[in-house]
């Protein structure tokens, strides 16, 4: 049999050579590291499990900022709302301003329970601007989002799916903000999500609404802010 040519094999042993260096340095199609955009949220969120902070002291209402003349107070541990002579709106906002993060806190509603937790949002005297996280007796849509002297109703929980909700017992709402997409959650059942540009470019305060009308008186407490 002839023998190939030395060179010919020279050929071949550096193109098998190449082959296996690509091999090394080229993943392959299926093992390609880049993440999809769940796999980016875990990562983004990483770290910050342990950067929890409280907002409300227990004790009284610093970090806080009253708007209107409805009363907010502290009484055995709680930060209480109720209507005052006035029967207006009435907002009770943090100092700072808040874009991304995980609010957990806990609500009683005694008399109308008509409320409200607004995100990302400014307040002038009783007039907000921003988005509220619905507040409300059974069957009112608590969980839904809420713009204010805007597009109004942005979504709604399907009917019924607030039936956790209890009058005159504690609740927790659990509402994640996020570049421009926001979640809730009822006593730890999914109320909404939705993802919307105008939410995404904001900034602004986080505000506690009691509803004009009179008669109205809601309990907070375990106020706490994870910023993301």
């Amino acid at each position: 049999m002839k023998k190939p040519p030395i060179i010919s094999l020279v050929i071949i042993f550096f193109m098998l050579n190449a082959c296996t260096q690509l091999k090394f340095f080229s993943p392959e199609t299926h093992n390609h590291n880049y993440p999809d955009k769940k796999y980016k949220e875990k990562v983004l969120l990483k770290g910050y499990e342990n950067k929890t902070k409280d907002l409300f002291n227990e004790k009284d209402l610093s970090g806080w900022i009253i708007y209107g003349t409805e009363k907010w107070y502290v009484e055995d541990g709680l930060l209480v709302c109720e209507s005052g002579p006035d029967a207006k709106y009435g907002y009770l906002g943090t100092e700072n301003f808040y874009k991304n993060f995980v609010l957990n806190l806990e609500f009683i509603q005694e008399a109308n329970g008509n409320s409200g937790v607004f995100f990302r949002s400014t307040v002038e005297g009783t007039k907000v601007s921003g988005w509220q996280v619905e507040v409300a007796p059974p069957g009112l849509y608590t969980g839904g989002i809420y713009e204010s002297y805007g597009r109004g109703w942005l979504i709604k929980p399907s009917d019924g799916k607030d039936s956790s909700l209890q009058m005159g017992d504690w609740n927790k709402l659990t509402v994640k903000v996020y570049e421009d997409t926001v979640t809730t959650w009822l006593n730890g059942e999914q109320m909404i999500t939705y993802s919307d540009k105008k939410i995404g470019e904001a900034n602004g305060r986080i505000a506690l609404q009691i509803h004009d009308g009179g008669g109205i008186k809601v309990k907070w407490k375990n106020i706490k802010i994870q910023e993301l």
